[in-house]
């Protein structure tokens, strides 16, 4: 919800609320952050957890840019982690988990993770140098 956070202000950020993944197959643009907030990888948001997705995402980066996705609780959901941190360090050489504390998830917590190419580019550990 743009009005709920001033960042939306910036003339940089766009924004788009829809099918992240046929926008990805559309877009001609590069882009020096791509975030995104999906629902779980288990129904219609399946497509944004695969293989297609990243390899878009990667030919939509800046130099430099960085990649940051929902990528479940790793408390409940460890095997579903591994196997998108696994893939994903083949198509984005640098792949870190980061976790937030939510008590209304499941388990009290969700992950991401954030994506960085090239591999000399290390994921910035302060959210506010991204």
């Amino acid at each position: 919800m743009p009005e709920m956070a001033v960042g939306f202000n910036d003339p940089r950020v766009k924004v788009f609320v829809g099918d992240g993944l046929e926008f990805m197959r559309k877009s001609q643009t590069k882009y020096d952050v791509i975030i995104t907030d999906s629902s779980d990888p288990i129904g219609p948001a399946e497509g944004l957890f695969g293989k297609e997705y990243y390899q878009l995402l990667k030919s939509s980066l800046a130099p430099g840019g960085v990649v940051c996705s929902q990528a479940e609780s790793i408390w409940l959901h460890l095997d579903t982690v591994k196997q998108l941190i696994g893939f994903k360090k083949d198509i984005i050489p640098v792949v870190s988990y980061a976790y937030a504390t939510v008590p209304s998830y499941p388990g009290g917590s969700i992950g991401f993770l954030i994506c960085s190419d090239p591999p000399s580019q290390k994921p910035p550990r302060d959210p506010s140098k991204i």
